[in-house]
């Protein structure tokens, strides 16, 4: 099945607009990206890992995590959970952080995924919006899209190995 990847990035809105498709049920998918211990299998492109220092997903609740080199350096990320509609939606507010989850840097994206269930699959389309153009442009140029389909792709083996043991 040939899956959807649509990336593209709009200067003009400081925006990256993320469209993919998985060949899984909507339950599948939502757990996918709202699970630490489901987030920690898929999301870093290897050799990198990711490692969760906390999660509490709910409106006002925060997930820090790590994205761990081969070399074992940690970079972290926080991410704060602006607007939860189950099952359908949630937006964030993405910054760099110190393992603690303060800010390292005044940087950060205001980030909208939207889950739309299928047939035989379930589309996301994430609009990451940043605060201003040099940290989309240094994003855009530094392997955003590549780590992303990478993660994206390992998603895809993680959701395969959950649809055939169905």
């Amino acid at each position: 099945m040939n899956l959807l990847f649509d990336f593209t990035v709009d200067k003009a809105t400081k925006t990256i607009h993320i469209t993919r498709e998985f060949a899984a049920d909507l339950d599948l998918v939502w757990d996918a990206f709202t699970k630490a211990e489901i987030l920690e299998q898929w999301m870093a492109p290897q050799p990198w890992r990711v490692q969760t220092k906390e999660m509490d997903f709910r409106e006002g609740g925060r997930w820090l995590y790590a994205m761990v080199s081969p070399e074992n350096v940690a970079r972290y990320s926080l991410v704060q959970y602006i607007e939860i509609q189950p099952k359908s939606s949630f937006s964030t507010r993405n910054s760099f952080s110190d393992e603690n989850g303060n800010s390292i840097s005044s940087a950060f994206s205001l980030v909208k995924n939207i889950f739309k269930a299928g047939a035989e699959k379930t589309t996301v389309h994430v609009e990451k919006v940043f605060d201003d153009l040099s940290t989309l442009e240094m994003m855009a140029t530094n392997g955003f899209k590549e780590g992303t389909a990478a993660g994206f792709n390992n998603l895809d083996d993680y959701l395969r190995t959950l649809v055939t043991n169905k």
